[in-house]
C-alpha cells in the first residue's frame, strides 16, 4: 500500500471527473435542513448509554484570515481586527457551554484540532482563553497519546516563531500543520501568498525545538504558472526540512462557487497533461526522498503515526482528514463546524451571524444534518476501507453488517467492472483491491459504493480524481 504509485496518464485523464474527497459518508451535500438540535441530542444521549462510551475528537473552526488566498475554498472571512477573533472565542465557549452536557463528563478529549481560517489570527492571550474554556468544558487528555493539533500560517505569527512554539507547547499543542502551497514568487502572487522559505522553515525549526510529535506541510499542484522546475525547487525546499507528512492537493477552480478564485486568470492554469506532470513530479521526489504513500493527497516518513495505524489497520477518515483515532466521536465548534457521532452527522450554520444568534439565544447553532441509515453505515464502512486501506475485506463486512456482499452491491460492483478492466481494480472471492495506479483514484473506485452521486451529472463543489 505504501510503495510510490506509478502514473498511468491515459488512465488518469479517463477518470479526471469531479468525485468526492469522502471525508465522511454520505458527504454533506446529502445533509438536510429537517436535521436540527433536537436529533443531535438523542444520537448523542445513546451513544453516552453505551457501557463503553467512545473518546471525543474536538474540531474548532477559527474562520479569520488577514489577507485572501485566491485558490481558497474554505468558510473564512477577512479582517485585520484581532477584537473579532475575541469576540468569537467568546461565542465558542459559550457553544462548548451548551454542548458539553450532551456527552458523558468521563469520555476523554483524544484529539483536538483547530482548523481554519487562520488559528493563528488568535493573539496568544486569546487561545490561551480558549484552551482555558476547553478544559473547563471537556476532559482534555494530557497523555502522551494526546493529538493536540492546530493550522498555522507562517506569514502571520502573533510574534517570533520560537517563543511561539514554545507558547502553543505549553498550551497542549504537539502537532501543527503549516501551509505553503508553492515558494515560486510568480505562483505567490498570481494566488495572493507572499511567503518566504525563511518563514516557513524557521517556524518547522521552533516546532521541532519545543518537542513536537509532528510537523505536517500542505502544497498544492495545478495552481496558475506553475512549472516543474520550480515546483521541484519547493519540493526539494520542502522535503530537505524533513516534515513528518506532507500533503500534495489537487487545485480545483471553481470560481462560480468561490468567488475569491474569480481573481485567477484561467489561461494562467496548467492543463490536465501539465497538472499531470505536476503530480507525477511530487510523487517521483517525495518517494525518493523517503517519503511513503497513504493515500488521497498524502505522504509521510516510515516512523509516522499515520503510517503505523495503517499498517495495523486502525487508519481512519473523517471531516480533519486521516487520523489514527478511530474510535472517537467528533464533535465541531464554530461556524461551518461539522459533527460526526456513530450514528448521525451535523453541522453548525456557515453564516457567521446565524450562528452568533443561535448562541446568543442559547441554543445549539445546528443548521443541518443527518441521521444514517443501515445502508449509510455499510455503505461508509466499504468507502472507508477502500479510502484507507485500499482494499475491501469482504468477510469482515459480511459478518459485521450481516449481508451477501456480492448480491448487496451488485449494482456496485457492475459500476466497478470498467475499473476492473482498466487495471484499477483486482477482484478475488474475500477482497476487491486497488493496484498501484487505482491507488492515485481511490476516489473514483469509492464513487462506484455511492448511491447518492448522480452517474450523469458532475457534482458541484467536489474536486477532480487527480
Amino acid at each position: 500500500m505504501n510503495a510510490t504509485p506509478p502514473i498511468d496518464h491515459a488512465l488518469l485523464r479517463r477518470y479526471d471527473r469531479p468525485v468526492p474527497r469522502y471525508t465522511s459518508y454520505p458527504t454533506a451535500t446529502q445533509f438536510q435542513e429537517c436535521f436540527r438540535a433536537h436529533e443531535f441530542r438523542q444520537h448523542a444521549a445513546q451513544g453516552n448509554a453505551q457501557r463503553a462510551a467512545r473518546p471525543i475528537s474536538l474540531y474548532v473552526h477559527i474562520p479569520f484570515c488577514q489577507s485572501p488566498c485566491f485558490y481558497c475554498g474554505c468558510n473564512r472571512f477577512i479582517t485585520r481586527d484581532a477584537a473579532k477573533g475575541e469576540r468569537y472565542v467568546q461565542a465558542l465557549l459559550k457553544e462548548a457551554q451548551l454542548v458539553s452536557p450532551l456527552f458523558r463528563a468521563d469520555r476523554p478529549v483524544r484529539q483536538l484540532h483547530l482548523g481554519g481560517g487562520t488559528p493563528n489570527f488568535l493573539k496568544t492571550d486569546t487561545l490561551g482563553v480558549l484552551m482555558d474554556g476547553l478544559r473547563q468544558n471537556f476532559m482534555l487528555t494530557a497523555g502522551s497519546d494526546r493529538d493536540f493539533s492546530i493550522e498555522l500560517d507562517p506569514r502571520s505569527l502573533p510574534e517570533d516563531p520560537a517563543s511561539y512554539a514554545q507558547k502553543l507547547a505549553q498550551l497542549g499543542f504537539n502537532r501543527v500543520s503549516l501551509g505553503v502551497q508553492d515558494f515560486n514568487e510568480d505562483v505567490q502572487r498570481a494566488v495572493n501568498r507572499l511567503q518566504s522559505v525563511d518563514q516557513t522553515l524557521d517556524l518547522i525549526d521552533a516546532c521541532r525545538d519545543v518537542g513536537f510529535r509532528s510537523v505536517n506541510v500542505d502544497l498544492i499542484y495545478g495552481l496558475p504558472k506553475q512549472s516543474l522546475q520550480e515546483f521541484r525547487h519547493t519540493l526539494r525546499i520542502v522535503t530537505s526540512a524533513r516534515p513528518d507528512r506532507v500533503a500534495i492537493y489537487g487545485y480545483a477552480h471553481l470560481p462560480s462557487m468561490f468567488k475569491a478564485q474569480k481573481h485567477i486568470n484561467a489561461a494562467d492554469l496548467p492543463d490536465t497533461e501539465a497538472r499531470l506532470a505536476l503530480l507525477r513530479l511530487a510523487i517521483e521526489e517525495l518517494g525518493e526522498s523517503g517519503y511513503r504513500y497513504i493515500g488521497m493527497d498524502h505522504f509521510a516518513l516510515p516512523d509516522d503515526d499515520l503510517l503505523r495505524a495503517q499498517q495495523a489497520g486502525t487508519l481512519q477518515r473523517n471531516f480533519m482528514g486521516y487520523t489514527t483515532h478511530a474510535e472517537c466521536d467528533l464533535i465541531g465548534l464554530g461556524v461551518s463546524a461539522i459533527s460526526g457521532l456513530s450514528d448521525c452527522y451535523s453541522q453548525n450554520f456557515r453564516d457567521l451571524r446565524h450562528w452568533e444568534r443561535s448562541l446568543e439565544a442559547g441554543e445549539l447553532p445546528i443548521w443541518r444534518g443527518l441521521s444514517l441509515t443501515r445502508d449509510d453505515q455499510l455503505r461508509a464502512a466499504v468507502i472507508e476501507q477502500l479510502m484507507c486501506h485500499g482494499e475491501i475485506d469482504i468477510p469482515s463486512l459480511e459478518q459485521v453488517h450481516e449481508v451477501a456482499f456480492r448480491e448487496y452491491f451488485a449494482d456496485a460492483l457492475a459500476l466497478l467492472a470498467p475499473q476492473v478492466a482498466d487495471g484499477l481494480v483486482q477482484c478475488s472471492t474475500d477482497r476487491i483491491t486497488a493496484t498501484a495506479t487505482g491507488r492515485l483514484l481511490l476516489r473514483s473506485i469509492a464513487n462506484c459504493f455511492d448511491r447518492y452521486v448522480s452517474r450523469d451529472v458532475p457534482v458541484a463543489g467536489m474536486a477532480k480524481a487527480v
